[in-house]
Formats: C-alpha cells, structure tokens, sequence
C-alpha cells in the first residue's frame, strides 16, 4: 500500500517575495493590536486606545523619553549585533549577560582608580580598550574549549554568566564603603570617566558608537575575508577544512569579537548610562538580544527595528501601569501578546503550510 501524503504539512519557502513578508507581518500587528485589545477590554475594562495611547507616551510624549527610548535601543541593538559574529557562525553565545558585566566591571574600575588622574578623553578611550578586551578574554574561554575539545558552547557560554555576576558581586563589596551592596554612582561630582554631553545631548556619543558598530559588523561579515569564512564554517565545518579555512582559528577569533562587542556594551551602559555597577548592570539584555538578533535574521540594520519595538513594548508597559494602576503581570501580559505575534509572524514568513488536495487522498 503506498504511503499517502499527510493531510497537513509545512514546507520552507525561502523564495516568499518581498511584498508578501512585508503584508504577513502587518497582518499580525493588526492581529496583535485585536488580541490585545480585546484582553484590556474584558480583564480591565479600560478603552484600549487609551491604553495604547499611553504606550506611545511612554517612549515619546517628552524629548527627554524620546532621547531615552533611542538610547536603551541602541544598547539592545549594540548587544545584538555583538551577538551576530558568533551566531552567524552556529556558535551559540549565551553567555552575553557576563560579558556585558565584565566589560562593565573593568569599566568602573578604571573610573574608581583613575578618575580624575589623567584627562577624560584619555580615560574614555582606556576604559573602552579594556572593556573590549575584558569582554573579548570572557569570550575566549568556551571559544578555546570549543575548538579545542568540542565542549557544548551552550552551556558553557551560559555558566559564565554566572561566574561573571559573582565575580561582580565580589568587587561591589570590595568598593561597598557604605555596606549597602551597591557602588552608588561613580564620580558624581567630578563625572570622571563620563561620556560628555554633544551638542548638548546627553546620550549622543551612545548612539554614534553602536551606529559605527553596526555598519562595521555589517561591512566586516558580508564583505571581508573573515566575514566569508564565519559564513562557511557556519555552514558546514567540513566543507570550511575542505577549503582550507583554519576551523578552530576562526572560532577563536570570532567568539574574541563577539565577546568585545559586548564588553563595550557593558562600556556604553557604565560609562553612558548608568555611571555605575551591580549584578543588574546588563538587566537581562544579553537574552534579550538574542531574540532580536533571531527576528532579525541576524540582519544588523533589520535589528535596528526589533530592538527599537522591543523598547518600545517596554516602556508601554512601564506607563500603562504607571497611568492605569494595573499591576506589572497585566501590563506584561499586553506586551507579550503583542510580542508573541511578532514572532509568529516570522514563522509565516519562512515556512507554509500545505494542504493535501483531495483527489490526492
């Protein structure tokens, strides 16, 4: 008897035009928008473009929000695509938690130390060679191992950031002189170690940093030697020593600028941002990144989009508790359906679902 085809079945379709990826995801924002508007109707009874009317001011009903929403956006972002390198070679780097608090911690340490000891602009530029390189070193290990031995990057990846959050909680306690477990912020009155103000804008020297980051990462993995040989030993490790290409060199190499870039995350949050440091410096954002870098398709400029809607969910969130006295599970619970169809969405995009025809039954 021969075997039928099943009634339903998925099949990849990596040819989907432009315009059919484009009206896909639109579909399912609308679809979002209606989910969630029915839930803020029937659990909490409020109009739901009064709530959505509150998430936009979230991020941008003042400048100050709006210059607020594009820094944390470019943060994600600049961790996302430090991400990017190590995926684009099928090495799953887990571990950006730790290596956006080791280049943090290197960062306040060269604040405490030195601020004030030699000119500014010198400092910054010490403080972000020594987050990269922090950051790069926290990256080398399971890239050794990896290479070396084959161990399961994964898991490796994902331990040190664990090793990485005590081996901060330890230094906090060290530089603690008050015995509150916290730093406080650095150099509060001298600002030492500060990015300085451009134009007046706080935060701009933020954006400028990852905005060169991206394109570089960009121009470095699509149009580089190096960026070429990440792509094949992705594809296929035999295939790579077939060609000749050094496997476990390039491992190495790629995990050391995958683990920089996001040292200089942790440069960016400390020196840009926060002008401090905790276990909480990288606030859940080197897994956050990972699902952008994945929405992306681990595009750097698509990852402009993602991280920017991500934020903004974020803040919707914050001001519709804050403006509804909803608790943090309804506000969440908003967000993630909106999330959730997102990413569904991707899936639409990338595969199809095939119906069996009748006369084939």
């Amino acid at each position: 008897m021969a075997n039928k085809e099943p009634l339903i079945r998925i099949r990849k379709k990596d040819d989907r035009p432009l315009y059919q990826k484009i009206l896909i995801k639109v579909v399912f924002i609308v679809l979002a928008l209606l989910i969630a508007a029915l839930f803020i109707n029937s659990v909490t009874k409020l109009n739901p473009l009064d709530v959505y009317a509150s998430m936009f001011r979230g991020a941008f009903s003042t400048k100050r929000r709006i210059w607020i929403t594009v820094r944390d956006t470019c943060l994600l972002l600049s961790i996302a695509v430090g991400l990017t390198p190590a995926f684009r070679m099928k090495f799953w780097n887990t571990g950006a938690e730790g290596q956006i608090l080791i280049g943090g911690l290197v960062t306040a340490a060269m604040m405490i130390y030195f601020g004030g000891k030699m000119p500014n602009a010198i400092l910054l530029v010490v403080m972000l060679l020594v987050s990269m390189v922090a950051g790069a070193l926290w990256g080398f290990l399971p890239a050794f191992f990896k290479a070396r031995y084959n161990t399961n990057e994964t898991l490796f990846t994902l331990m040190m950031n664990y090793v990485g959050i005590q081996v901060v909680e330890f230094f906090v306690d060290v530089w603690d002189k008050k015995q509150s477990h916290s730093v406080g912020v650095i150099n509060s009155e001298t600002r030492a170690g500060w990015f300085p103000s451009v134009f007046g804008q706080q935060y701009l020297i933020n954006v400028l940093i990852v905005v060169i980051v991206t394109a570089a990462v960009f121009i470095y993995l699509n149009y580089s030697k190096h960026g070429y040989e990440v792509t094949v030993t992705g594809e296929s490790e035999s295939t790579a020593r077939y060609s000749g290409i050094n496997v476990p060199k390039v491992i190495i190499r790629t995990m050391l600028l995958s683990g920089a870039l996001c040292g200089l995350a942790g440069f960016t949050e400390v020196a840009g941002i926060s002008h401090t440091i905790s276990t909480q410096t990288s606030g859940g954002r080197g897994f956050t990144a990972i699902i952008v870098a994945w929405l992306a398709k681990l595009n750097p400029f698509i990852m402009v989009i993602y991280s920017f809607l991500i934020v903004f969910l974020n803040k919707g969130a914050v001001q519709i508790a804050s403006d509804f006295n909803l608790n943090e599970y309804a506000s969440d619970t908003i967000t993630g359906i909106l999330l959730f169809c997102i990413l569904a969405s991707e899936f639409f995009t990338s595969y199809q679902i095939v119906f069996r025809h009748k006369e084939e039954q």
